[in-house]
């Protein structure tokens, strides 16, 4: 900045001053509600939702878990539902622990079997 040697330079630069002062204190104000916005809840749960949605890995890796404990669960039912053997309810145990993981780890060849058998009961051949 150059040497100010009257007062109407000394005016002028305090106005210049000024304007840029409230120029960066508006780019704050923005700043501070895109943060203020951004750390809400609810656009929390929005915005990791939606990179949920965008990412197909991570969905299909969701269905499938969701599928495996489905399945164990319904095996776990199927075997020890109501009753009073404990050796019963440890193998329904051990067979829900078992299904579920296999599904899990292994969603290519479950997805792979259900449309096999899919299509061999829609899809008959003449």
């Amino acid at each position: 900045m150059e040497n100010i040697s009257s007062n109407t330079q000394l005016g002028e630069a305090i106005q210049l001053l000024e304007a840029e002062q409230a120029i960066k204190l508006k780019l704050i104000k923005e700043d501070f509600y895109q943060i203020y916005e951004g750390l809400k809840p609810a656009n929390l749960i929005e915005s990791t939702l939606k990179d949920i949605a965008a990412s197909p890995y991570l969905l299909d890796n969701l269905l499938s878990t969701a599928v495996g404990l489905a399945a164990g669960y319904v095996s776990k039912v199927a075997i020890a539902d109501r009753s009073d053997s404990k050796f019963k309810k440890f193998l329904g145990a051990f067979l829900q622990f078992s299904i579920t993981n296999i599904i899990a780890q292994n969603p290519k060849a479950i997805k792979s079997f259900v449309q096999y058998i899919s299509h061999r009961i829609f899809h008959k051949e003449k």
